[in-house]
């Protein structure tokens, strides 16, 4: 009995909803997954000159001008993606030939895309795509896409490919044109080239006339030329003229790696490509600097991976030494690699290893080999003490902290006899993460020094917001001040105010008695330098220390 009444109650609701949404637009839409038209409402005849019931079942993409099909699939992409998006400039076809402006906004329920199309006049006719974001991915997010991608792929059988894409002229386009269009302009660039790219999401700016984008392999990108042509003419009329250059090679360099070292190879490939100057030059060349680039980073991430896997480095010692008496405070944990490996620099891997995302994984394995070996030295006792090497990269990888405090929590004894120093404190971002990083060390009764003191300018921003134990000058800065007019009284003044907070001062590379009599001047309460030995694999070698009579 109540059933018919149900039945109107809910023709009402949506009457009353479409009457809601008119509000705002001219024309409402229901399209499927399928962008089939399932519903619409409004005078459509008057618009494009076709009538509701015609559209019915048909494709909502046919009634836009082609110049925009590609605008507005990007766009329903999107939609789906982040529920809502308002705004959006296309132009729809009409019965005589001509087309007109509306503005369309839409959002997904329930598996149906609900569109509401108003009219645009003429008059302050804004560019075709409303957004100030290119539809380029940034380095990292298309690094992580394209990974999942390419790792896709490979499981298929299948190798995927990169094309180099140069647009010759666009830079030039863009100078001659208002901020407005210029933006709509690389808009539309990136809006095709996604379209193109596998997944509709893998395209990236390389310069400003060269993109990257990931293709299924074979993929002539035939069409995109006159695509890209029909979107830059529709903002830009007149500059049809641009020409397309595109070098694709297959990726079949990483079917070792995981989807994430992948990820990381790729974004420290990219990264340091974009660092490069590459202005004006000719695609073929770029391609090979980009190819060559992806090549060498992914050898790089796996021959890095191994080492960490497989623990292929060893702990060189080198000692920190009290300046009043030439006593050894306690040995610095410095790693260093197999001879054998391609590049046995400490420096070019954990340099990568930052840059690419995986030096937290390195510092775990790093303090856990130093704790091993902290267990065996002769000088095992609690006279002694050790520092091992933190980047400021990984105290923000919430990984890596969880990691080290189980390693520390397996071996309690190490409380007081381990200390911690903070490296690449450029990379500090978020100085509170970072301090309630160090003072959960130091209630563990574990030391922090800062490293790197005096290299940056932001140092004493660090020593104000950051409590640790003692600050590690480095060593340009201790040449610097030996060569600079002031440089006395400025290192003097430093060790000053560190000891006015209660923190202990090392000079670093202190090679030489000159520099060990100016540090000592100054007021530094340790050295560390060649002048007391190079660092070693064996603890004796400092026994008795090197130059032991110039603290006498």
């Amino acid at each position: 009995m109540n059933q018919p009444e149900t039945i109107n109650t809910s023709k009402h609701d949506r009457d009353r909803f479409v009457a809601l949404a008119f509000c705002w637009g001219d024309l409402l839409f229901e399209l499927d997954v399928f962008g089939t038209i399932t519903f619409c409402a409004g005078p459509l005849e008057a618009f494009t000159g076709s009538a509701s019931q015609q559209v019915i079942g048909t494709q909502f993409v046919d009634m836009v001008s082609s110049a925009d099909s590609m605008i507005f699939e990007s766009f329903q992409r999107k939609t789906r993606d982040k529920v809502r998006l308002d705004d959006q400039m296309i132009r729809l076809k009409r019965a005589t030939g001509a087309v007109i402006d509306v503005l369309v906004s839409g959002y997904w329920m329930d598996e149906r895309f609900y569109l509401a199309l108003r009219l645009r006049g003429k008059a302050g006719r804004p560019p075709l795509v409303n957004q100030s974001q290119p539809d380029f991915a940034d380095t990292e997010t298309f690094s992580q896409k394209a990974g999942r991608q390419i790792k896709t792929l490979e499981a298929q059988g299948q190798t995927p490919e990169m094309a180099i894409i140069g647009i010759p002229g666009l830079d030039e386009l863009r100078d001659s044109l208002d901020e407005t269009r210029a933006k709509a302009v690389l808009a539309s660039v990136g809006l095709c080239l996604s379209a193109s790219s596998i997944g509709g999401e893998t395209a990236v700016k390389i310069t400003d006339e060269t993109f990257g984008l990931l293709q299924n392999p074979g993929n002539d990108l035939g069409g995109l030329h006159s695509r890209l042509s029909a979107a830059i003419s529709a903002i830009a009329p007149g500059a049809s003229n641009l020409q397309l250059s595109k070098v694709s090679l297959a990726l079949d360099v990483a079917r070792d790696l995981s989807e994430l070292d992948l990820t990381r190879g790729l974004m420290y490939a990219l990264g340091s490509v974009q660092k490069q100057s590459l202005r004006g030059s000719e695609v073929s060349s770029i391609s090979e600097t980009i190819f060559a680039s992806i090549s060498q980073s992914l050898s790089d991430i796996r021959n890095f991976r191994q080492i960490i896997d497989e623990k292929k480095f060893f702990v060189a010692l080198q000692p920190i030494i009290d300046i009043r008496h030439g006593n050894i405070h306690h040995f610095e944990a410095l790693c260093r690699f197999d001879i054998s490996l391609p590049h046995n620099s400490p420096y070019q891997y954990i340099t990568m290893g930052e840059e690419a995302g995986l030096i937290h994984e390195f510092d775990v394995a790093m303090a856990a080999k130093v704790i091993a070996l902290f267990k065996k030295l002769p000088i095992n006792n609690q006279k002694y003490s050790v520092s091992i090497n933190i980047s400021g990269f990984s105290i923000g990888v919430p990984e890596y902290v969880d990691a080290l405090h189980a390693l520390l929590q397996e071996n309690p004894w190490t409380q007081g006899r381990l200390l911690f120093e903070i490296t690449e404190s450029y990379r500090i971002s978020d100085l509170d993460v970072v301090n309630k990083f160090i003072q959960g060390l130091r209630r563990n009764h574990y030391k922090v020094c800062l490293d790197d003191f005096g290299a940056g300018a932001a140092s004493f921003q660090y020593l104000s917001a950051l409590d640790v134990d003692v600050v590690k000058i480095d060593g340009s800065a201790v040449r610097n001040a030996q060569k600079a007019t002031k440089g006395r009284a400025f290192l003097t003044a430093l060790t000053e105010l560190c000891a006015r907070l209660g923190v202990k001062t090392i000079a670093e590379m202190v090679d030489s008695p000159e520099s060990l009599a100016f540090v000592r001047d100054c007021g530094c309460d340790y050295v560390q330098g060649f002048l007391f030995g190079k660092p070693s694999r064996d603890a004796a070698d400092f026994h008795p220390l090197p130059n032991l009579k110039l603290f006498r």
